[in-house]
């Protein structure tokens, strides 16, 4: 009884756990199923994100397929575009090892753009640009006939001159010069004729500036002062004796009156600062001279010699036609040299300390000043009628201005240099413009040489006998002679002045009227004569009579030395090397002998 109760107990419990079993089962069962149906949504939404990455992986995949064949079709293009252009191509015929003309030639036209070539083809796209800027701002004075159109002419046409000049050894003004005589003369062209004279006059004064400042910033102070009494001495003789001489020469061979004689004598004898002036600062650059002072030396006499000329030709002008106050006509001309000296030094001054140092850009803001200070010591002395001061005063100023800034003013001479690029071809472009060969009279042409001969050389013998004290040898004092020979600037701008005055005051005298046109035609001739043949025998003459500065070669000299002592230097610096290597490697052996006798 006892053993089948118990085994009746065990079933029932048996069971029982497995009904337990059966409802876990169930009940785990039916969460499987609710989570199952509760995650569906999450599901579709993961397959479709899927699904939209596939898609947009396929679409990348076929834009990548259509980018490269794409790029392979360009590929293939370009690949035949230059193998079609291959005989235009620099890369495909490169330039031989000892070219010939032509094969310079034949490589210079092949692409791409480059070399002498591609400059001319960018400076001429330059300058239509600004042609039809020009003609969309101005639109009848931008065409042929207008002011601007004759002078962008008038540039292009004296760059490309000073340009071809320098090939056969010439400085480029003469070319410049010639340039601008043959555009007012020459037959069916005539462009000269067709540029403002109040424009002209502008232009010239504010090319001068520029150079004058140039001239002022290169002078030497110590071989100014050490040439102080030469400087005067040159300035004054020459043109003295020059102006005598024509007074005589032109009473007894073209029948002038003595005062019409001096007044045409000032007028010759007055030196172009536009044509000395940068043949001098040439030298420097070369060196030729330097250490004698010569160019410094022609420099500062230049300015003087010009105010003297202007003083005695106003003088004659005013005791011929009584115009003004005769005494202060006399005076005129010291005045005007004190003027322009001390309006020079107080403006030089002034630019000692404006700008000021800590300020920013400084070499540009001292160019900004002393060119507007500059212009406005030329204009204004025009304005004010006391011309021969304000050229004066831009030299003194930029020379007290340098002598401060010492090294300083390097960069401000480079500027500089930049500005006169520009100003060159307009300066000596429009003085040859002014040159009327209609004007000359056939029958004044021989005598007016003949004068223009005799003066020259009697100045030479004067420019000579100013410079004997100053231990110059004989070659320097052939080329200061030399040197002293172009007119143009003062001639151009006074030699009409005369016969203006005479028309004007003295309507009907014909002798007047005769006295200056002849005057008009010999100070033409002595540009076309002096002007071209001065600046070509200082630019031939140069080399053979003038000594090369010193002061090169010691640079070099020092140069070489200071490359030897770092030659030197570099060497011991390599054998103190050499030898840390070796104690470093016997160092490393005695260290692995110890290792291996401790093993």
């Amino acid at each position: 009884m006892t053993s089948s109760a118990t085994n009746d107990t065990a079933v029932e419990h048996r069971r029982d756990s497995v009904s337990r079993t059966d409802a876990g089962i169930s009940e785990n069962t039916r969460f499987l199923e609710g989570g199952e149906m509760g995650n569906s949504g999450g599901v579709e939404r993961r397959s479709s994100w899927i699904d939209g990455v596939e898609e947009r992986d396929q679409e990348e995949e076929e834009t990548s397929v259509t980018a490269e064949s794409a790029q392979g079709k360009c590929v293939r293009c370009t690949q035949r575009c230059e193998k079609m252009f291959s005989c235009c191509l620099t890369s495909y015929h490169p330039l031989p090892h000892a070219p010939t003309w032509s094969d310079r030639c034949m490589y210079g036209a092949r692409c791409p753009p480059h070399g002498t070539a591609a400059q001319m083809f960018t400076l001429l796209v330059m300058v239509v640009l600004g042609w039809a800027a020009l003609w969309a701002v101005t639109k009848d004075e931008a065409l042929p006939g207008g002011n601007l159109f004759a002078l962008t002419v008038l540039l292009v046409v004296c760059v490309i001159a000073g340009e071809l000049i320098q090939y056969i050894k010439l400085p480029p003004l003469l070319g410049m010069l010639v340039a601008g005589i043959l555009l007012r003369n020459v037959p069916g062209i005539m462009v000269g004729s067709w540029i403002d004279p109040v424009w002209a006059s502008s232009i010239r004064l504010i090319a001068l500036t520029v150079i004058l400042i140039r001239a002022g910033l290169g002078l030497d102070p110590v071989q100014l002062r050490r040439l102080s009494w030469t400087v005067l001495l040159l300035a004054f003789l020459p043109c003295v004796v020059e102006a005598c001489t024509l007074a005589v020469v032109t009473h007894f061979l073209l029948g002038f009156p003595w005062l019409w004689g001096f007044m045409l004598g000032f007028v010759l004898a007055a030196v172009s600062p536009a044509v000395v002036v940068p043949s001098m600062l040439w030298l420097q650059e070369l060196g030729l001279g330097v250490d004698q002072g010569i160019p410094t030396l022609v420099i500062a006499s230049g300015s003087v010699d010009d105010v003297l000329a202007i003083t005695g030709f106003a003088v004659c002008l005013g005791i011929t036609f009584t115009t003004g106050n005769l005494v202060f006509t006399i005076f005129r001309g010291p005045l005007e040299l004190l003027m322009g000296i001390a309006g020079g030094t107080l403006a030089g001054i002034f630019l000692w300390y404006f700008p000021s140092k800590d300020m920013k850009d400084v070499p540009r803001m001292r160019v900004w000043m002393v060119l507007g200070t500059g212009l406005l010591m030329t204009f204004g002395s025009r304005t004010a009628g006391y011309a021969g001061s304000g050229a004066l005063g831009c030299l003194v100023m930029a020379f007290v201005a340098g002598f401060k800034w010492k090294i300083d003013k390097e960069p401000v001479e480079s500027m500089m240099s930049d500005l006169w690029r520009v100003a060159q071809p307009f300066l000596f472009g429009l003085i040859g413009a002014e040159v009327d060969v209609l004007k000359i009279q056939p029958q004044t042409i021989g005598l007016g040489v003949a004068a223009i001969v005799i003066g020259s050389l009697v100045r030479m013998v004067a420019s000579g006998v100013a410079v004997s004290w100053a231990g110059f040898m004989w070659k320097e004092r052939l080329f200061v002679a030399i040197a002293w020979l172009p007119k143009a600037t003062v001639q151009a701008a006074i030699g009409s002045t005369a016969l203006d005055t005479a028309r004007e005051l003295t309507p009907g005298d014909a002798t007047n009227e005769k006295l200056g046109i002849q005057l008009l035609t010999i100070a033409v001739l002595v540009i076309l004569i002096t002007a071209p043949l001065g600046s070509a025998l200082i630019s031939l003459t140069a080399r053979r009579l003038l000594r090369k500065s010193t002061k090169d070669d010691s640079d070099r000299d020092s140069a070489i030395e200071m490359n030897n002592i770092g030659e030197c230097a570099q060497a011991e610096d390599i054998e103190l090397q050499v030898r840390h290597s070796d104690r470093q490697e016997q160092a490393s052996v005695q260290r692995q002998r110890c290792d291996n006798e401790a093993v």
